[in-house]
C-alpha cells in the first residue's frame, strides 16, 4: 500500500509519496489554480480535489488513479429560490465520508451538502439549512459563514457532528435530519458580554474527533482551546496550553484521547507566531498539562501561520505534518519532538492530508 500526502496550496495540488524513511512529490496538479483541500474516500479510494477559482467560482474534481488524471464532476450547489437564483457556494471547505455510502461537504455559504453516489451528484441538507438558530450565523474570516470541521462517528454513521465559524457546535443523531447546537461552555469575547455565551455564534476554528473514543472531541476556537467528553455535548475551556491560547489546528491521537497537538500564535493583531518563535503545543493528559515543541522548528523572524487543515495526523497514529501560509512544508515521525522541512518554497498551503492507496 502507498501513503501519500496531499498538499493543497493557493497554486496548486503537491501529491508527496513515502519513498523508504523519506519522502518526494511524486505528481502535481492545477497549478496555478487555489487549491482548497483535497480528500481521499477510505472506502473508494477515490481523490477528490476542491478547487476555488474566483471569478469562476467553486469546482470539484476527481482522480481514480492517484492524481495521474482528473475530471470535473458535480459541485454542491443550493437550490434556486423561486425564480432567483440560491445563495452562492463560495468554496468547499471539508469533504467527509463515514462508514456507510454517504458523502458530505461542508461549505463556505453556510451549506452542508450530501451525496450518495459518491460525489457525482449533491443535495442540500436542508435539516440545518432551515433550522431557525442558522440565521444567527455570522462570518469569520469570510463573508459568508463556513462549516469547515465534520465529525462522523465510526460506530454510528447517522451521528454527526460540524463546527462552523462562526456558528458553534451542531449535532445530529438521524443522518442529517434534524440538528441541535451543543455549544455550551464556549464564549465569545468579540461579542457583547450579554450574547458571550449565545452557542449559535461560537468561532470554532477546527474540530476532531478521537477515532478510537468517539465521545472525545476537541477544539481550536478564536477564544482559546475547549474539550469534551460527553459527543461534544458540552465543553470545558483548557487553560493550560502555551505560550498563547489562539490558532487554527488541531490534531487529536486516533487512539489516545488524551494526546493532542496544537499551533498557538498572536491573536487578531497580528496572526504570527508568538515571539517569532514556530512551536508545536502537545498535550498528552487531556490538557492538564502542555509541552511547548521546537525541534527542527524556526525560533527567530518565523512568520509562518498554520491554518486549521494544515496540521494533519496520519491514521496510525504515528506521523505528523504541519504546512504553513509562508509554503513550509514540515514532518514529525516522533509525536512532535522533532520536525524535518520537507518542502520551503511551496505556495501557501491551505491544508493537508494523508492517505494510503
Amino acid at each position: 500500500m502507498t501513503e501519500l500526502l496531499c498538499v493543497s496550496t493557493r497554486k496548486g495540488l503537491f501529491l508527496f509519496e513515502r519513498e523508504g524513511a523519506g519522502w518526494e512529490i511524486r505528481r502535481t496538479a492545477f497549478l496555478g489554480d487555489s487549491v482548497s483541500l483535497a480528500y481521499l474516500d477510505p472506502r473508494s479510494g477515490r481523490l477528490f480535489a476542491a478547487l476555488k477559482l474566483g471569478h469562476f467560482g467553486a469546482k470539484l474534481h476527481l482522480s481514480e488513479d492517484r492524481g495521474a488524471s482528473w475530471r470535473e464532476i458535480a459541485c454542491p450547489a443550493f437550490p434556486q429560490e423561486g425564480d432567483k437564483e440560491g445563495p452562492s457556494v463560495l468554496e468547499i471547505w471539508t469533504l467527509a465520508a463515514g462508514p456507510d455510502a454517504t458523502l458530505w461537504a461542508g461549505t463556505i455559504g453556510g451549506g452542508l451538502f450530501r451525496s450518495g453516489d459518491g460525489g457525482e451528484s449533491w443535495a442540500l441538507v436542508e435539516g440545518l439549512w432551515n433550522h431557525p438558530k442558522r440565521a444567527a450565523w455570522i462570518g469569520g474570516g469570510n463573508d459568508a459563514p463556513a462549516v469547515h470541521s465534520l465529525c462522523i462517528d465510526p460506530k454510528d454513521p447517522r451521528r454527526l457532528a460540524l463546527a462552523v465559524s462562526c456558528g458553534g457546535v451542531w449535532q445530529s443523531a438521524d443522518a442529517g435530519e434534524s440538528w441541535r447546537v451543543t455549544s455550551a461552555g464556549m464564549y465569545a469575547e468579540f461579542m457583547p458580554p450579554e450574547r458571550a455565551e449565545d452557542p449559535a455564534i461560537q468561532d470554532v476554528h477546527q474540530m476532531v474527533q478521537c477515532r478510537a473514543a468517539p465521545q472525545s472531541f476537541w477544539a481550536q476556537h478564536h477564544n482559546g482551546v475547549f474539550r469534551s467528553t460527553d459527543g461534544a455535548a458540552s465543553w470545558r475551556e483548557v487553560t493550560a496550553i502555551r505560550p498563547s491560547k489562539f490558532g487554527f489546528a488541531v490534531a487529536v491521537h486516533p487512539e489516545d484521547p488524551k494526546r493532542a497537538w496544537f499551533v498557538p500564535a498572536i491573536k487578531d493583531e497580528c496572526r504570527i507566531p508568538a515571539d517569532g518563535a514556530l512551536v508545536v503545543a502537545r498535550t498528552t493528559d487531556g490538557g492538564e498539562s502542555f509541552d511547548v515543541l521546537r525541534g527542527g522548528l524556526p525560533q527567530r523572524h518565523a512568520y509562518d501561520l498554520v491554518l486549521r487543515h494544515a496540521l494533519a495526523i496520519d491514521e496510525p497514529g504515528k506521523s505528523l505534518a504541519m504546512g504553513s501560509t509562508s509554503g513550509h512544508l514540515w514532518l514529525s515521525q516522533d509525536q512532535g519532538e522533532n520536525w524535518k522541512l520537507l518542502a520551503g518554497h511551496l505556495p501557501p498551503i491551505h491544508a493537508l492530508g494523508f492517505a494510503q492507496v
